[in-house]
C-alpha cells in the first residue's frame, strides 16, 4: 500500500487515534441536536406541524441527516476494517472448505465485506477459479449485499438492536440455505461455457502491514466512494418515506400489507425485484411503511427482496451464468424470502 510520508501526513494521520476519538464525540453531539433541529426548521416554516405537510417535512428533514450521518459513520468505520477483507483474501478463506461449514463461512463473511451487485462478476470469477464450490460462492453473493453493515447500522439506529439482530439472523438464514440448496442441485454445467473451463488458481494473500493511519486513509476512500454514489437514493428513499409518512393513510397501507392479506407477502417480493435501490435508500421507505401499519414480515420480505433479487444484479449475473441457474437461484431465495414475511407475520 503506498501511504504518505510522515511529515507529509495531514493531522488525523500523524494523530489517528486522536482524531478517532475527537471525530466519535463529534458525531455523537452532531447526531444528538437532530430531532430538536428538524421541529425547529418546520416551526420556522408557514406549515402547521400538526398537517400533513408538517409531518411529511418532519420526517424528511430529521431523517436526511440522521441517514447520512449513520452511513457515513459506518462506511467508515467498515472502510477500515474491510482492509483486512481484499477479494484475494476473502478467496483464501473460502477456498478448500467443506460446504455446509462453508456456507456458513461465506454468509458471515458476506456482513463485514464491502462487495455489492456491481461487484458481482469479477468475485464470481475469481471464487470459481479459486476453487470455491459453487453453493458456497452464492451463499457469499446473497449475504453481501443483503446482510450489509450499512442495513444493520440504519436498522439499529430507526428500531433498536431487537430488529436489527432479526434482521440479521433471518439474512443469514437465507443465504447459508439457499447456498446449500444450489450447491445440492449440482448446477455447474449451467456456468457459461468460457467461466467453466477457465483455469483453477491457487488462493493466496498477503497481508501488506497496513497501520491505523492507513486504515484511515481507508475509511476515507470508503466514504467518497460510496456515500458518493447512493446519496441520491438515499434522498429518493427518505423522500418517498416523508411522503407515505405524512399523507398515506394507516388503514390503506394495512389493508394491503398487513397481515390479514395472505398475499401481501408474494405482493411485496414482487415489487420489490425491480426495484433499483439499496440498503440505505430503501429503510426509510421501510420505516414509514411499519409507522402506518403495514406487517413486519411483509415489510421485511420487501426490503430483502430489494436488496437480494435487484433486477440490476442479475442483468449483471447473465454474463456468468445460465438463464436456468439464474432462475434456480431467484426461486430458492425468493421461498425463502416468502417464508421469512410469513413466519413473522404469524409470531409477531
Amino acid at each position: 500500500m503506498n501511504t504518505l510520508t510522515a511529515p507529509h501526513r495531514s493531522w488525523p494521520l500523524r494523530q489517528p487515534i486522536a482524531f478517532l476519538v475527537l471525530a466519535a464525540i463529534v458525531w455523537l453531539g452532531l447526531y444528538q441536536t437532530l430531532n430538536p433541529t428538524a421541529e425547529a426548521l418546520v416551526a420556522a416554516m408557514p406549515v402547521d406541524r400538526a398537517s400533513h405537510l408538517g409531518s411529511a417535512l418532519q420526517f424528511f428533514f430529521y431523517d436526511t441527516p440522521k441517514v447520512l450521518m449513520l452511513l457515513t459513520g459506518v462506511v467508515f468505520v467498515m472502510g477500515m476494517v474491510n482492509s483486512y477483507f481484499t477479494p484475494e483474501r476473502t478467496r483464501a478463506l473460502l477456498a478448500g472448505r467443506t460446504e455446509g461449514v462453508a456456507n456458513v463461512m461465506a454468509a458471515s463473511l458476506g456482513i463485514v465485506t464491502p462487495f455489492c451487485s456491481c461487484s458481482a462478476v469479477p468475485l464470481f470469477i475469481g471464487f470459481v477459479q479459486a476453487g470455491v464450490p459453487l453453493g458456497v460462492t452464492f451463499s457469499f453473493l446473497i449475504s453481501a449485499p443483503m446482510v450489509n453493515e450499512v442495513a444493520l447500522t440504519l436498522l439499529f439506529g430507526m428500531f433498536g438492536w431487537k430488529v436489527a439482530l432479526l434482521y440479521m439472523g433471518l439474512g443469514l438464514s437465507v443465504a447459508i440455505v439457499a447456498g446449500w440448496v444450489i450447491g445440492r442441485l449440482k448446477m455447474e454445467s449451467y456456468l457459461e461455457d468460457w467461466v467453466r473451463d477457465m483455469p483453477r488458481t491457487s488462493a493466496q494473500f498477503e497481508d501488506g502491514g497496513a497501520t491505523l493511519a492507513d486504515r484511515i486513509q481507508g475509511g476515507f476512500a470508503a466514504v467518497r466512494e460510496i456515500v458518493g454514489r447512493v446519496w441520491p437514493y438515499i434522498l429518493g428513499g427518505i423522500a418517498l418515506g416523508a411522503l407515505i409518512h405524512g399523507y398515506v393513510p394507516e388503514d390503506f397501507m394495512a389493508s394491503f400489507m398487513g397481515r390479514e392479506a395472505w398475499w401481501s407477502v408474494p405482493l411485496a417480493v414482487v415489487i420489490g425485484v425491480p426495484m433499483y435501490t439499496n440498503a440505505a435508500g430503501v429503510i426509510p421507505i421501510v420505516q414509514a411503511l411499519l409507522a402506518k401499519g403495514a406487517a413486519l414480515g411483509t415489510v421485511l420480505a420487501f426490503m430483502m427482496s430489494v436488496i437480494a433479487l435487484s433486477l440490476p444484479e442479475m442483468i449483471i449475473l447473465r454474463k456468468v451464468l445460465k438463464v436456468r441457474l439464474i432462475a434456480t437461484f431467484v426461486g430458492v431465495v425468493a421461498t425463502g424470502i416468502l417464508m421469512v414475511g410469513y413466519v413473522f407475520n404469524a409470531v409477531l
